[in-house]
């Protein structure tokens, strides 16, 4: 069972730029891809990008694209989400997301087995 822990959060003024982590435990990180996503108050919760096994590949959404960026470090079994360019529509709690192992995902959330609980980015004008 694979155990996801997020930390990083915190509040921001517009324009500047904040690193979220994500510390797994109990699989093999390195076979897991690991994801972001996002919740706004009175939202859905919303894909931010994926990174690879072996983060040689992201993707991300349109509207962090060029402004966040997703790496990892599989000898710390770390992920990382720095946010450049921060708005105020960025307000949100991230989490963190994997597949199941070997596997590749997308944008829904029925396609990731394991979420963390969350930290809380707010992004003040």
């Amino acid at each position: 069972q694979v155990q996801l822990v997020e930390s990083g959060g915190g509040l921001v003024q517009a324009g500047g730029s904040l690193s979220l982590s994500c510390a797994a435990s109990g699989g093999t990180f390195r076979y897991y891809a690991m994801a972001w996503f996002r919740q706004a108050p009175g939202k859905e919760r919303e894909f931010v990008g994926i990174i690879s096994w072996v983060g040689g590949s992201a993707y991300y959404a349109d509207s962090v694209k060029g402004r966040f960026t997703i790496s990892r470090d599989n000898a710390k079994n770390m992920v990382y989400l720095q946010m450049n360019s921060l708005k105020p529509e960025d307000t949100a709690v991230y989490y963190c997301a994997a597949p199941q192992m070997g596997a590749m995902a997308g944008a829904e959330e029925s396609e990731y087995a394991y979420w963390g609980q969350g930290t809380q980015v707010t992004v003040s004008s």
